[in-house]
């Protein structure tokens, strides 16, 4: 008895101490476990993967322009306006002021027109295109957001990412943490980038379109904004919307757009939600079409696309797990044409 206590004893002290080291492990296994999502835009909320984003001693000058980034954070609103969809809860994140320290410049960005570097991606999932495989297209690139954590931006370029769209804002009082950190560092590494925003149907276009010209700058050279309209199981948000309604506010959202940047706003979505909502519709629109088992005129009969995001499952140097894949419709020299007129 006195033996079989000293080891409760034990056993009990090591369950105090975290389970002696493999308690934690487990807890942070199931803390890491990936999404089962297929798309980087939409993820379940969870802790932001670890990245130096943190303000280092002697960095006030820094941490003071970052904190200005946002502008001041908007109080979350108890009660939708009219136009909100009634009874529908407001998203829960608040905005995150960046605090990314200033860096060394990886590289200014190229004048004229830039190198385009070759498709050098792996892919965990890969898929047979047969004869219309993307990789008979010149321009490859990639779309990132806070899930891909830190990244080494120049070899992700010499990969064969021409461009990035990066992850810039949700409904109306989100900012993704890693947005001015990847804006700055892409541009250094000289891609060609552009934001994107996550539309939320429960929130007003109007002040969805106010928070992302508040968060994301007007640059020369910047890609055309981009609306990403999908569905999201992990959102709080489960009304669908009529497809005319579904345009309306659409509509309103890419023409505050539009009327700010000078430059119209593309269109990203997916299967899905083109079929309940877009076929035939905002034809003058250009389009980013996800297709990551067929040629996207076997998915979208008769749409035009500007972008080709062929899969979910690349793999790359620079990035720490999986990254979404994508292509510009067209060669070098209609790459170099479509964002010479950014230029200015």
């Amino acid at each position: 008895m006195r033996r079989l206590s000293g080891v409760s004893a034990i056993v009990i002290a090591c369950l105090a101490l975290s389970g002696c080291g493999f308690g934690g492990k487990r807890q942070s296994a199931v803390a890491e476990r990936p999404s089962r999502e297929t798309t980087s835009s939409v993820r379940p909320m969870s802790p932001v993967p670890v990245a130096d984003i943190g303000a280092a001693d002697g960095e006030a000058a820094a941490l003071q322009e970052a904190l200005a980034w946002a502008g001041p954070v908007p109080e979350p609103q108890a009660f939708m306006p009219a136009e909100r969809t009634a009874g529908m809860p407001i998203p829960s994140e608040r905005p995150v002021a960046m605090l990314a320290p200033e860096n060394p410049a990886i590289g200014a960005e190229p004048r004229g027109r830039s190198r385009i570097y070759s498709h050098r991606f792996r892919d965990a999932k890969p898929i047979n295109f047969g004869k219309r495989s993307p990789r008979k297209l010149a321009v490859h690139g990639v779309d990132v957001s806070r899930w891909q954590g830190n990244i080494d931006w120049t070899k992700l370029r010499t990969q064969g990412a021409n461009f990035a769209y990066i992850k810039a804002t949700d409904g109306g009082d989100h900012l993704d943490p890693m947005f001015k950190k990847n804006w700055r560092r892409a541009k250094e590494a000289g891609l060609k980038r552009g934001a994107y925003h996550f539309f939320y149907w429960c929130r007003t276009a109007g002040e969805q379109a106010d928070w992302f010209i508040r968060n994301v700058p007007r640059e020369a050279g910047a890609l055309p904004p981009v609306i990403d309209v999908e569905y999201n199981g992990e959102s709080s948000c489960k009304r669908r919307l009529s497809p005319e309604r579904v345009r309306e506010k659409m509509q309103v959202f890419m023409d505050k757009l539009e009327r700010h940047y000078g430059q119209r706003p593309i269109i990203y979505t997916a299967p899905d939600f083109y079929r309940d909502n877009l076929r035939g519709a905002f034809l003058s629109h250009p389009f980013w079409l996800r297709s990551v088992a067929a040629h996207p005129s076997k998915v979208y009969p008769g749409r035009k696309w500007v972008f080709w995001q062929y899969s979910g499952s690349g793999l790359s140097h620079g990035v720490d797990g999986r990254i979404d894949l994508n292509v510009f419709h067209g060669s070098e020299e209609d790459w170099h044409d479509w964002v010479s007129p950014r230029e200015s």
